[in-house]
Formats: C-alpha cells, structure tokens, sequence
C-alpha cells in the first residue's frame, strides 16, 4: 500500500470523526442519540438497515465463498433481499404502530423490565460476538498492507507490518468515536457515507480486475465446472429456503435493524425502508462478488479469505487502494456503530434510568449514553482480540446466525402478533433453541456425545451428512414449536398486550414528526467529495485513467443533480 493509500484511508477516517462532533450539535434528548427523534427519511433507514447487515465479513467470508464456489455466494446474499421484503411486508409497520422508541422499550411494555435485561444482556452478547468478527476481519486486512519498520512498537515482529491487535483498537476507537458524539444522527449518516464509499470502489474495481484476468470470455472459459451453479451439495436449495426464514427473523427481530423502523416518522416510511433493504440487497451481491469469483481464475491457489483484498490490491492504481480499504472499513464501521447504538439506548433508557435514576434528566441520560456507548466498544475491542481463538471467522458467522438468531427474537416478533403469550415465551423460545443448537452442533455431529447411543446412530448420520441444514433447522423449528405449543397453552388477554396497545394509541396522538432534510444535504457533498478524490487520483495515474476520469465526472453530476434538487425543494 503506497504512501497516497494510507493518506486516503486515515483522512477518511479523521472524516468520520469530525462527522460525529458536528451531528453532536444536534442530540439534545436521549430520543436524539437513540431514535434520531423520529425524524429519519425512510431512505437513509433502508440504507442504513443495509450497510448493517453489510460489514467486512462480508468480503471475508462470502467473499471467500466465492473464490471457493462460485455463484452460490451470491445466491446466499440475495436471500437476505427476499427476507427484508417479507419484513416489510409484515413487520415494519407494525414495529412503528407499537410506537416505542426503542425496542428495549417495547420489550418492557409487552414482556416486563426482567425481559428487558435478559434481552438486553444476552442479545449484547451475541450481537457483541458478530460485530467483535468484523472489526477482526477488517483488521487483518488492513494489518497486513501496512508495513512499518521493526523498531515501531505498533509493529508485528513476526510479519513486519502493523500488529493486528493495535489495528483493532484503532480501528475500534474511531467507531466509538463519532458513535458516542453524534449518536443514531452519526450512524445513520455515517452508513450513508459509508454506502456511497463502498459502492463506489466496487463499481471501480470490477472493471479493472476483469481486464486483469483477460475478458469476459476467459473468465467463462477458465471458471472451475460448476463454479456458476447457484447452489453447491454443502448450499443447497433446502439450506437457502432456511437462510431466508432465518433472516426474516433476523431483520424484523434484531435490535439494531428494528431500530430502523422506529426512527422513521410513520409506519408507511418504515415500510419503504425495509422494501430499499430488500432492493438492495437483490441487486447488489452481483457487484459486490465478482472480484473474488473472477480472481479464481487469476490465482486458482490464493487463500479464500485473502482473494477480495488481493483482487483489489491486483487491479487498483495507487490512491485507489486506499479508497477500497476505506470502503471495507465502512462496512466493519456501518454494522459495530448500530449494535453499540442500540444496546447503548437499552442500558441507558431502559435499565439505567428505570432502575438507578429515574428522574435523571436528558443532558444527563446523553452524557451517560456516551460512556456506556465507550464501555460497549471496549468490550467489542476485546472480543475481536479473541476471534482467532473462537475458531475463525466464517465457522462463527454461520454458527451464531444458524443457531441462535431465531430463538433470540421470535418472542419479540411472536408478541407483536399473539395477544395471549406473556414473558414466559421468552424462556421457552431460548431453552429449547439452545438445547436443540446444542445438541446438534455438539451432541450428534462426528464425534458427538449421543453418537453412541443405538436409537440416535441414524439422525446423527442424517445431520453430519447436512451439517449447515440441520443447524439451521434446528434453530427455526424447535423454538417455532415451543412457542405454537405456549400459545394453545395460554388463557385470556396478556396484561403486557394491553399495556403495548394503550402506548401505542397515547403515541400516535402525540406524534407530529417529519422527516429531516439534512441527510439530503450530507449525502450530496459526500458525493462530490469522493467525486473529486477519484479526479486526483485518476489524472495522477497512467493505468485505469479513463475509468477513474468517467467515474468522477458521474459523481459530480449526481452530485450537481442533488443539489439542485435541494434547493427546489427548499424554494417550493
């Protein structure tokens, strides 16, 4: 990586931070830092319900099953499109019609304040887990493209290149950094920004990494058999109709995506969000895995998990890899910024201020949600210093998501529907959800410890066989049952039902919100500011010029477009 890459790179970081201490200015309550006071454009959701499901894992681990297998990692990515729109459909709207603020909030109106600290405690540490393997990933990356001398006491001794656990906590440290300032208003933005970065690079990327490898018909013609089937014998059908079950629970269930719906001004923008989600991630995966499918046929040898990044650092001028890496540091930043957002607002409006200071005051909820927010990211910090030892990121992912989303949120999503279950749902959907994730990933998989036992052999040999299927059946199956069994159980109305539906009505009788113009405003000069880095970069380099010169000249016309349209909108 060239002096011009790393100057990029930490000016885009410097930039994030500065983002965060202007977008301070504006959080004045608690419901500023923690629900962007409802006054988010449905688009900036959608937007930023995508980049957090987005993060460098993504170039990691599907990224690496691209280079792998081929089409099916883009077939995986799509699924998640279909899940968001089923969300939107039936979920968002009535996400917004609760009229909580906060999901932590809904949880105590419909479950109890016991409920709240159960969700509150284990979701963090679950989602605390995901967002500690991204901030992992990106580093390894980021690590291994900067080189510094032996005597730097950020250096690895044994690569000669920057350590990765210091690229952790810096990286780490500009996240919490405009998270604590500027609150939701910094990350929604921020995945705005981040959005444009990312789909900028990519879209630059392709075109030069398919000259690299010779053309379109080499490409065809040098692919491994197989490698544009959608779906492989470890990915099947069957697994893909699971994954977007798993989803739809993930998207309309997880804190940090439902908060989405509820800093929108009306239910029909919380609906529109969760559509754009959805759009985008049907469209996108064909972008974003070309590079790592068409370095397949450039290096047939190279380590999965590395074949993104050295796509890029192949096909890229200098300048340009700086920009890629921003990109992909947005991605790690959009997803660690909501969770600790969100759990942040959990502890700080719904355990803090109910248990210990109920008549705090907002000036004092903020400066309270700051240092939770600080104390959340040095735990998340701490947990991606420890991923290698967790047994990687791609087994992680794919564990956590298969087999303990679902039991997670399906009470949530179950009580915005049932009016007889109560709290104990919750405690019937997790014990046997982990009992049954358990049991198939440790009890009946090879070596497992019900192996052995006669009347087991044949399921055991029936889950080793499909080991990603049964993990994922398991963790929709066993908690859907145990809570279909605790509704027929159930007698009368739920006393939580009742307090929901009186919230609900006080809320939408209170309720004047419109949405801000200010993301309009941010998002054009970001446009025009990346416009301008690919000119300078472009006119300064003789490979690629053409295509850095045309694609800053589009940046700049959008740009141009947006503006003007502002100020139409202002005069009209």
């Amino acid at each position: 990586m060239t002096g011009l890459d790393i100057c990029i790179l930490v000016g885009y970081l410097i930039g994030l931070l500065v983002l965060g201490g202007i977008l301070s200015k504006k959080i004045v309550t608690s419901v500023d830092m923690f629900a962007a006071g409802e006054q988010s454009p449905w688009w900036v959701a959608g937007i930023s319900g995508f980049m957090t499901m987005f993060s460098s894992g993504t170039f990691v681990v599907w990224g690496g099953i691209a280079y792998r297998s081929g089409l099916v990692a883009v077939t995986i990515l799509m699924t998640l499109g279909i899940s968001a729109l089923l969300v939107g459909y039936f979920l968002a709207a009535r996400w917004k019609h609760t009229g909580a603020t906060t999901v932590s909030e809904y949880i105590e109106l419909r479950y109890g304040m016991v409920a709240v600290q159960v969700y509150s405690w284990l979701g963090m540490t679950f989602r605390m887990v995901g967002v500690g393997v991204a901030l992992y990933s990106i580093s390894v990356m980021l690590a291994a493209l900067v080189p510094l001398s032996e005597t730097n006491p950020l250096c690895d001794a044994n690569t000669g290149h920057l350590a990765v656990p210091w690229t952790i906590v810096l990286s780490g440290v500009v996240v919490v950094g405009y998270t604590g300032a500027g609150g939701l208003w910094a990350v929604l933005l921020t995945d705005v920004l981040q959005f444009i970065v990312l789909t900028a690079a990519v879209l630059i990327v392709i075109p030069l990494v398919i000259i690299e490898a010779g053309g379109v018909n080499r490409i065809i013609a040098s692919a491994p058999q197989g490698f544009f089937w959608p779906v492989t014998s470890e990915f099947t059908w069957l697994f893909m109709g699971g994954w977007i079950i798993v989803h739809a629970f993930k998207i309309g269930g997880e804190w940090a995506f439902v908060q989405r719906f509820l800093c929108v001004p009306n239910e029909n923008d919380a609906k529109k969000s969760a559509y754009l989600f959805g759009a985008l991630y049907l469209i996108s995966p064909v972008v974003w895995m070309l590079p790592p499918m068409v370095y397949k046929v450039i290096d047939p040898a190279a380590n999965p998990e590395q074949a993104y990044i050295l796509a890029c650092q192949m096909a890229l001028p200098a300048g340009m890899m700086g920009l890629m890496l921003a990109a992909m540091f947005s991605a790690t930043a959009s997803m660690a910024d909501s969770e600790i957002n969100v759990f942040a607002g959990a502890f700080t409006r719904d355990i803090y201020r109910k248990i210990f200071k109920p008549d705090a005051s907002e000036t004092h909820l903020v400066a309270v949600g700051r240092v939770l927010t600080t104390v959340l990211g040095a735990v998340v910090i701490a947990i991606a210093i420890a991923i290698p030892h967790l047994g990687g990121a791609e087994e992680v992912i794919l564990s956590i998501t298969g087999q303990f989303v679902v039991p997670m949120v399906l009470p949530a999503i179950w009580g915005l529907f049932s009016k007889r279950v109560g709290s104990s749902c919750i405690w019937a959907s997790m014990a046997a959800g982990f009992a049954a994730g358990g049991i198939v990933k440790f009890g009946l998989a090879k070596g497992g410890w019900f192996c052995c036992v006669g009347w087991l052999a044949g399921l055991a040999e029936l889950i080793q066989a499909n080991p990603r299927v049964s993990e994922v059946g398991a963790g929709i199956l066993v908690p859907v049952a145990a809570l279909a069994i605790m509704e027929l159980l159930a007698r009368g109305e739920n006393q939580g039902w009742n307090s929901l539906s009186n919230h609900a009505a006080e809320h939408k009788a209170a309720r004047a919100t419109i949405a801000s113009s200010l993301p309009q405003v941010v998002l054009a000069w970001s446009v025009a500011a990346l416009g301008l880095v690919t000119l300078l970069i472009g006119v300064s380099q003789s490979d690629g010029k053409v295509v850095l010169i045309t694609f800053s000249a589009s940046m700049f016309a959008v740009s141009g477009g947006m503006l003007c349209f502002i100020r139409w909108r202002q005069s009209d």
